[in-house]
């Protein structure tokens, strides 16, 4: 019992009964009566009756599982030829077709013997026993072919019969076992396709380079013989496609019987199946493959970093060893040069370890699944980088404050013994006399002042100064000289005391006489007139306070710039005194303003990075990539300023505008006339962050700080590329004040409709700015229609079960789902954000799935929310439960999918 329950049920094939087919007792040979029911026929066969039972039942089985469900249905035709038997034959075969026949009958056609004597034996037979077949249809006895072809159509009978259907049985044999073979081999590759599928899933991912290298090699290879035996067997099918065509092939007047055509069919459908498997497996190779590659890429990434770890790590305990700040001069100098050896030293493993830190930062942006694994390492990377060059500069900072400090020492110690020197060398006796003591003086005073020079004018003052790097050695050494010094200052100043005595005694006195105002020396007031170094100092302070002012005020200083110019221009400005004149002004004046800003960016920037002088200067990140830092702003200023007249300004837009202040309804015409131009603004947007990217890696580099020295900008380019996107925006305001004033007056409608033109072009621009950040859709979403809507939702899903997919539950918690409405599709995208660089955050879309709008029915309430929707997807085959942050939201999404809908349906009609 258990071998018979582990034995595999399938239906019988050709090849199982081949020697039972080649005996031609029975066929199948594609005709069909007038309704369509299978004919098979029962031709003459000698030994009919010795047929094994087991053998008929077989054969007649096999024959009735050939047909479709919808033809056998139907109920097959029996036709026996008999016409060369006796009777008993005729009798043995109704009786074996009654009790045997598997499949649902319609008729019996028995073409009865030719002899007269059997014939006539047989009318009374079939009379006679009629009741003994047990068959429930009508048994009709013919006498020839003739009359069978009363009944069937000559097309569908074989030539033994007297038809024109062509029938070869052995080519029948080999067509069917051929179908037979192909299906066995497509559910074998399927089956090897699941079962290679089902080890990758399983694979758990090695932790070492080399495993994953031959892991990643072993699956490849796998891959490639699986790919082989696809290919071998679409080969197959297409072959055997052909051989089933044949005949249709070589006569154009041939037609294939229906049975054939089902075999078509049949073959054609096991392609499109085989197809269907490829593309399955070849989608989840992809991935696997690709995280098998990502893992690769982690293994050495983390190789990499145990590496250069372990020689940061020596590096950072070698210069932490580094304590000494040295005793002397000559030892200073020591450790300084021993502190360059291990900057040097270190020089190599820091470029390493930030390579490897952009390497890893390139993995996260490339959407490497190990984000948090390497991130961490990239941080801890730049971490010791920082500490290193901080530690390095801290190093220095103390080796020179130290080295600064022992030669002041050692000057000081030189500056004692030589003052000690000085007052030793001193004859009293020469100093008795008036002219002895003045010399000795001014020698004295001469000395002294060369302590001003060594700045120790003030001993404790100095020693305060290197207060915090003293050791104790060190401290004790400078408290001594520090006290030499105090001791040998002590010494002069009794020696000029007493010097001052001697010089006195000798003086005649003298009265003193205040000098006449007239006579006195001219001397130049502290108060009035100052040295040029501190007029300069004074000079460059009040410039750069005025600096300072002039960029807190901003905008304000701008504007009251551009009032001043306009009071100075165009006489029909002076004249403008209503409120919409002066909105007409501000936009000409600062419609000059742009575009000359707009060509100092082009000709001061721009043009200046294919100049052959400064090429030198321009950083290799920067080369070839000037289309990404500028984006499109040459079309932009090609539009604004189109025939150019003076003052660099397009004449026809100017000149619309001045026209506008008698008539100020006409200044919307100005912006519909340029509702297409000006979605130039929307490419510009969507480089933006390219380019902020590019400028953050390059801003500061010398070829941006020489143009900007060139053309006296105070501001960088970075502000000066950001002026497009605020003059998009400055139109729209500009509008509203506009509409603002001219409410209820003519010209209204059309302001209100250039406003919603520009409110547009900017929803368009931070649509565009949404869309650029969707990763991971492989196809291009310029073909998916206009974005008409995007945001942000709590998302269920439920998913029935279909074709090759597996039944997802139900979600109790929502996922957080960013959607994007085409008018062709809907997508679905997970929102991540990311800090870059320190940097604010930035915002990137991750594709989850997407849904044809031309597929798709929505439902307006769900049950218990107002703020939900159902969308279904192939007759509610996938159902999306999507609730909004509000009901106006909601609406608002329903409205617009409607509107999809509607014109899809519009369209179809």
């Amino acid at each position: 019992t258990d071998e018979i329950m582990q034995q595999e049920i399938r239906p019988l094939v050709a090849v199982d009964i081949i020697e039972q087919l080649h005996r031609q007792f029975a066929i199948l040979s594609g005709g069909r009566g007038k309704d369509g029911a299978p004919i098979i026929t029962f031709p003459e066969f000698a030994g009919f009756s010795d047929i094994p039972d087991e053998d008929f039942l077989n054969v007649v089985t096999y024959l009735t599982s050939i047909p479709s469900l919808e033809a056998a249905s139907i109920g097959f035709i029996i036709i026996i030829d008999r016409r060369r038997d006796k009777w008993s034959a005729v009798k043995a075969s109704l009786t074996r077709i009654a009790g045997a026949f598997p499949g649902n009958l319609q008729l019996v056609f028995v073409l009865r013997p030719s002899r007269f004597i059997q014939r006539a034996i047989a009318d009374i037979g079939i009379k006679l026993y009629r009741d003994d077949f047990k068959m429930k249809v009508p048994i009709i006895m013919l006498n020839s072919v003739s009359d069978l072809h009363g009944y069937i159509d000559k097309s569908q009978l074989t030539r033994e019969l007297g038809g024109t259907l062509e029938y070869g049985h052995s080519q029948w044999i080999h067509h069917r076992t051929a179908i037979e073979n192909f299906a066995m081999t497509v559910k074998t590759t399927a089956q090897m396709l699941q079962t290679f599928g089902t080890d990758l899933a399983e694979t758990e991912l090695p932790n070492d380079v080399q495993c994953t290298e031959e892991l990643l090699s072993a699956h490849t290879d796998h891959h490639s013989k699986l790919k082989d035996e696809l290919k071998l067997a679409v080969k197959q099918g297409a072959t055997l496609l052909t051989c089933i065509r044949e005949p249709v092939t070589r006569s154009a007047n041939c037609k294939l019987s229906p049975d054939e055509l089902e075999n078509v069919a049949t073959v054609e459908r096991l392609l499109a199946q085989l197809d269907e498997t490829e593309k399955a497996f070849d989608q989840f190779w992809t991935k696997h493959h690709l995280k098998l590659e990502q893992c690769l890429q982690l293994r050495h990434f983390e190789h990499d970093f145990r590496e250069v770890k372990l020689i940061l790590d020596n590096l950072m305990e070698a210069q932490a060893g580094f304590a000494d700040i040295g005793d002397s001069v000559t030892r200073v100098e020591h450790l300084l040069r021993e502190q360059k050896h291990l900057e040097e030293k270190g020089q190599e493993p820091l470029e390493k370890a930030q390579s490897l830190a952009l390497h890893g930062e390139q993995l996260i942006q490339n959407n490497h699944y190990a984000v948090d694994s390497i991130r961490p390492k990239c941080v801890e990377l730049r971490r010791i980088c920082d500490d290193f060059t901080n530690e390095t500069k801290k190093k220095y900072d103390i080796l020179g404050k130290s080295l600064e400090l022992h030669k002041q020492l050692d000057k000081a110690s030189q500056w004692c013994e030589a003052g000690i020197y000085l007052l030793a060398s001193q004859a009293v006796d020469k100093c008795q006399s008036q002219e002895g003591a003045e010399t000795a003086l001014v020698e004295i005073e001469k000395f002294l002042v060369t302590a001003k020079e060594h700045q120790l004018s003030n001993p404790k003052e100095f020693y305060n100064q290197f207060d915090m790097i003293l050791t104790p050695e060190i401290k004790a050494n400078a408290q001594r000289i520090v006290q030499k010094l105090e001791d040998v200052q002590e010494m002069f100043d009794k020696r000029q005391v007493s010097l001052k005595k001697l010089a006195a005694k000798q003086t005649r006195p003298v009265q003193p006489v205040a000098p006449h105002p007239e006579s006195s020396p001219k001397r130049a007031s502290p108060k009035i007139t100052r040295p040029a170094a501190v007029e300069r100092s004074h000079s460059s302070q009040l410039q750069m306070q005025s600096y300072g002012t002039i960029h807190k005020l901003g905008s304000k200083v701008l504007l009251c710039h551009r009032d001043l110019r306009c009071n100075t221009t165009s006489p029909a400005l002076k004249e403008c005194t209503k409120p919409q004149s002066h909105i007409i002004n501000e936009l000409i004046e600062t419609e000059r303003v742009y575009v000359e800003e707009l060509q100092s960016i082009i000709e001061g920037y721009a043009s200046e990075m294919d100049n052959p002088n400064l090429l030198h200067l321009i950083p290799s990140a920067l080369q070839n990539k000037k289309e990404i830092l500028f984006g499109n702003l040459p079309e932009i200023y090609e539009f604004h300023n189109r025939h150019v007249g003076t003052g660099g300004c397009s004449v026809i837009f100017l000149k619309e505008i001045e026209n506008c202040i008698e008539n100020p309804e006409l200044l919307a015409r100005c912006f519909l006339k340029r509702k297409e131009d000006l979605q130039i603004y929307e490419k510009y947007c969507q480089n933006k962050p390219r380019s902020e990217a590019l400028w953050r890696q390059c801003g500061d580099s010398i070829f941006f700080q020489e143009c900007q020295r060139k053309l006296d900008h105070k501001l960088s380019l970075d502000a000066y590329l950001l002026k497009p996107v605020q003059r998009i925006t400055k139109y729209q305001l500009l509008l509203k004040e506009m509409l603002k004033c001219s409410k209820n007056s003519e010209g209204t409608a059309e302001l209100e409709e250039a406003l919603a033109t520009v409110l547009d072009i900017i929803k368009s621009v931070n649509d565009s700015m949404h869309q650029i950040a969707i990763t991971g859709y492989e196809g291009d979403v310029s073909e998916l229609g206009k974005l008409l809507m995007q945001g942000s939702f709590n998302v269920w899903t439920d998913h029935k079960k279909g074709h090759n997919k597996v039944k997802d539950l139900a979600r109790f918690k929502p996922m957080q789902r960013h959607l994007f409405l085409y008018t062709k599709m809907l997508l679905f995208c997970k929102k991540r954000e990311e800090n870059s660089d320190g940097h604010e955050k930035t915002a990137s879309y991750s594709f989850k799935n997407s849904l044809k709008m031309s597929t798709v029915g929505i439902t307006e309430n769900v049950k218990g929310d107002n703020k939900k929707f159902e969308i279904w997807y192939n007759g509610r085959e996938e159902v999306y439960i999507i609730q909004a942050s509000s009901v106006e939201l909601k609406n608002t999404w329903i409205s617009e999918i409607r509107k999809v809908l509607t014109g899809q349906l519009e369209a179809c009609r």
